[in-house]
């Protein structure tokens, strides 16, 4: 079981830090995934990582500003989010997956079986 957690309202240029808390005791088998869905738009990924802790490339609309890390000891993935802007407004899912990923397949949402609820992120000007 995934939740997500961190999110919330926040101005233009300010910063979030979302936290996905995973249930269980295999978390470190797991490679997890950030993916955001805007209002009327389709869910997109923005980066994913490894059970090694490496992390896939970053969407290009959020390098440089977003990280991703995990703490297998606290079974958590977080996504520090920095210099928010307006178009980063959308809900906030974390997903995890025990299979191996080729690249290609790390953006496609349909081979991450388990997803959280998501979390609200509102950047306001």
């Amino acid at each position: 079981r995934l939740v997500e957690s961190g999110g919330g309202l926040v101005q233009t240029g300010g910063s979030l830090r979302l936290a996905c808390a995973a249930s269980g005791r295999t978390f470190s088998s797991y490679a997890m995934g950030w993916f955001r869905q805007a209002p009327g738009k389709e869910r997109e990924f923005l980066v994913g990582i490894r059970r090694s802790g490496k992390y896939t490339d970053y969407r290009d609309t959020v390098k440089g500003r977003f990280t991703i890390s995990r703490d297998n000891a606290e079974n958590t993935v977080y996504l520090q989010m920095n210099n928010l802007e307006l178009n980063d407004t959308a809900v906030y899912y974390c997903a995890a997956t025990s299979a191996s990923l080729t690249p290609s397949l790390w953006t496609q949402g349909r081979y991450y079986p388990y997803w959280g609820p998501g979390t609200q992120v509102t950047v306001s000007s």
